[in-house]
């Protein structure tokens, strides 16, 4: 049964990129076969780090996103990854609704699975409810709490809308904060977290012996949650 990874939290800045490429080199690593599909029209992250595994897609463009089912439906054996833009909840709404592709996933046995990423704000709690609202128990999810910026997530852990999403059986997946100069030199080189985990440092093209120690132990955390999530 194929599952369909909708990355999203609408807010910018809040991870939604290093999921993706979190969840892409999860599923190599772990030989589970994927598509993905970037919606960043300024070169996203899935076609920067795994462009042999992903397409770019035209969030604005009903012909494009049908490429997202109709993969799904064709490989039922392999999993579809879309990373959504900031600001690319409307279209997507637009085009879920308007085609009928929730009730279309259900006839097919594809599972549809928003991952909502959020940092410890109070706008990414109240995304979260407009997320439960618009799709209310009609999708699965996943909360991830991303901890880049601070770990104290109890306007989350107080609000209805975490309430109704453990109601819904949201999963909880807490991404922890990787040491700042490691992720600036990996996106620096461009490099996808499985070279800068084994590309030894060499002439300013890798990481240092502790810089890949501590990306290590991140992604064996990270992993961890993900296993949880049941991907």
């Amino acid at each position: 049964m194929a599952t369909i990874h909708l990355i999203g939290g609408e807010k910018g800045g809040v991870g939604k990129s290093v999921v993706a490429r979190l969840l892409a080199q999860y599923m190599i690593d772990e030989h589970i076969a994927f598509v993905g599909f970037d919606t960043d029209r300024s070169h996203g992250a899935l076609l920067r780090y795994y462009a042999d595994y992903a397409a770019q897609t035209a969030i604005d463009h009903f012909e494009s996103l049908d490429a997202i089912i109709e993969n799904a439906a064709a490989h039922p054996d392999r999993n579809i990854l879309v990373d959504l833009a900031a600001q690319t909840q409307q279209p997507l709404t637009k085009w879920l609704e308007e085609s009928g592709v929730l009730e279309l996933a259900q006839e097919l046995d594809i599972t549809m699975q928003y991952w909502h990423v959020m940092d410890s704000g109070k706008d990414s709690v109240d995304l979260l409810g407009k997320l439960l609202a618009t799709f209310g128990d009609t999708m699965h999810y996943v909360l991830v709490l991303n901890q880049a910026r601070d770990d104290n997530f109890s306007l989350l852990l107080q609000s209805p809308a975490y309430r109704q999403a453990l109601e819904f059986g949201a999963k909880i997946v807490n991404i922890k904060r990787l040491y700042a100069p490691v992720m600036s030199k990996i996106d620096g080189l461009s490099l996808s977290f499985w070279a800068a985990k084994n590309k030894a440092e060499d002439s300013d093209q890798g990481l240092g012996l502790l810089e890949r120690q501590r990306l290590k132990i991140w992604l064996s955390h990270a992993y961890k949650e993900i296993a949880s999530a049941g991907v």
